[in-house]
């Protein structure tokens, strides 16, 4: 073990990886659970918008839910976004129609290429739980992306308020639902990714309603995910979760009131009688 002092230590603690994808340093957060004694079942959750993670309330949130025994030890990194967030973030190879997302794939690969290994090396303990990425808002739609295309790193996704609105035509242009970017790729991917997720909504995260159903589009499209889930064969509820919070808007604090439950889903501790 090369990082005995860090693991054992107080959390979190802040590094720099250089990435040669993105050409720049990304900063992250790990957040260690303390007093590891280095034989435990470690988990690992990637987190994107790691720069919102005191909004969030996760190292509070971490230290309720352990001090309740309500989750197993995971890791939580915590990845900074930069000014490309928008060219960074989204759907890897598929930009959308204003060309946001031209820079996801490298992402991607700065995730599976470069953060992944670095992790197992900084930290020094493997990852024998459950590996999780989770995100919201474009955070999410991004988190889910690499999760679907990497069930030999991954086996789980979390999405708060995920933008699966993330289109290839502008709704001027005669936009139809068939140009929902993610839900095209779900449709058009013909292995089935062991992988389960984690979904979650607002009833407040937005007025808009592009098919005048009554129905906000981020609930819609979020919907329509689990739709092609189930086509896939993923069941509900043992391979799909989804929450849609009464009042919950399109903001940190929303998304800090379900984290508890998206830890105790993912993480949750196991109790024998």
């Amino acid at each position: 073990m090369n990082s005995t002092v860090s693991i054992l230590g107080a959390a979190p603690i802040t590094r720099e990886v250089e990435s040669i994808h993105l050409q720049r340093k990304v900063e992250i957060e790990i957040f260690y659970p303390s007093g590891l004694l280095g034989n435990e079942k470690l988990n690992l959750l990637l987190l994107n918008d790691g720069q919102d993670a005191a909004g969030l309330l996760l190292d509070e949130t971490l230290h309720s839910l352990y001090e309740d025994q309500k989750i197993e030890p995971v890791v939580v990194v915590a990845i900074k976004a930069s000014a490309a967030r928008l060219k960074e973030y989204g759907v890897a190879g598929v930009p959308d129609f204003a060309g946001r997302g031209s820079d996801a794939g490298n992402y991607t690969r700065f995730i599976t290429e470069e953060l992944m290994p670095y992790l197992s090396s900084e930290i020094g303990m493997p990852f024998l739980g459950k590996r999780a990425f989770a995100g919201c808002s474009l955070g999410g739609l991004t988190a889910f992306d690499i999760v679907w295309k990497n069930d030999h790193l991954f086996d789980t996704a979390g999405v708060f308020s995920g933008s699966f609105w993330w289109r290839k035509k502008d709704l001027k242009d005669g936009y139809t639902d068939e140009d929902r970017i993610m839900h095209q790729v779900i449709r058009n991917t013909n292995n089935h990714p062991e992988v389960k997720f984690w979904l979650m909504t607002g009833t407040e995260d937005e007025t808009a309603d592009r098919n005048r159903n009554f129905i906000i589009d981020s609930i819609d499209d979020t919907i329509d995910v689990i739709k092609e889930l189930t086509k896939k064969g993923y069941n509900r509820p043992d391979d799909i979760f989804y929450y849609e919070m009464v009042g919950g808007k399109h903001d940190v604090a929303t998304w800090a009131k379900a984290l508890p439950s998206f830890l105790i889903w993912a993480f949750g501790r196991k109790t024998f009688l």
